[in-house]
């Protein structure tokens, strides 16, 4: 007689869990939180493995559909599927034990610092400064938690005001919660969030750090992050050590 529960029916949750569950994908999906597409080599060395190990992890989790594949010729690069798995790495690693092992030299160190400061999760800010901004915009009525998360009308003009827009029409919410890992608390995403992030970088309010996901706040943007959310620069000052990374 066969289980109640092999017979439920719903959707295959194990099935993702164990593509999860290999430290090697794991660690695929983290470093594809940069929105990037990479090909097998670079992610291969990035995680210390073998080329054919990689592509085996590669076609596990494309099969699984966490993961796109595209092909420029000979070339094969894989990215995330879709913001919505992007969320999804994000909020277990909040809920990961932390078991990273200290730096070992002042360059890390400072890697490690400017990851935790700001950084792109997929397509929208995240970090300190992340968390940050969305406290802003809930502290000024912008942002609305209480029957779940909305825009409200004062938000809307606040990105109106800004020449941010929005795409509409999309399978994609307006807003949503993403759990930061670093600080553990909400930042927002969503195509808000995106959008927020997309003009940032257009504007010259943050810029990349090297070839990472971390990013720094320049002077014009801590001017205008300031003005528009009243953050404080002490928050938002780009710190030496940090832009000694770029």
């Amino acid at each position: 007689m066969s289980s109640p529960h092999r017979d439920a029916a719903g959707p295959d949750l194990a099935s993702v869990a164990k593509l999860l569950a290999d430290a090697t994908r794991a660690g695929f999906c983290l470093a594809l939180l940069d929105g990037r597409a990479w090909t097998a080599t670079e992610l291969a060395r990035h995680a210390g493995v073998a080329a054919s190990t990689a592509t085996e992890h590669l076609n596990a989790l494309v099969a699984g559909n966490l993961l796109i594949e595209e092909r420029q010729g000979r070339h094969r690069y894989v990215r995330l599927a879709d913001p919505h798995v992007a969320e999804l790495i994000e909020s277990l690693a909040a809920l990961a034990p932390d078991r990273r092992t200290p730096p070992r030299s002042l360059s890390a160190a400072g890697r490690r610092q400017a990851l935790t400061h700001a950084r792109t999760c997929y397509d929208h800010l995240a970090g300190t400064v992340g968390v940050a901004i969305t406290d802003a915009l809930t502290e000024r009525g912008l942002l609305e938690w209480g029957n779940g998360l909305r825009l409200t009308g004062e938000g809307d003009a606040w990105l109106g005001g800004l020449g941010i827009t929005v795409p509409t029409g999309t399978r994609r919410p307006s807003v949503r919660s993403c759990l930061d890992w670093t600080e553990r608390r909400p930042h927002l995403a969503g195509a808000v969030g995106a959008a927020l992030c997309g003009h940032a970088f257009t504007e010259g309010w943050i810029t990349r750090i090297g070839t990472t996901r971390a990013v720094t706040v320049t002077p014009a943007g801590g001017r205008a992050l300031h003005d528009h959310l009243g953050l404080p620069a002490e928050l938002l000052a780009p710190k030496a050590e940090l832009l000694a990374q770029k």
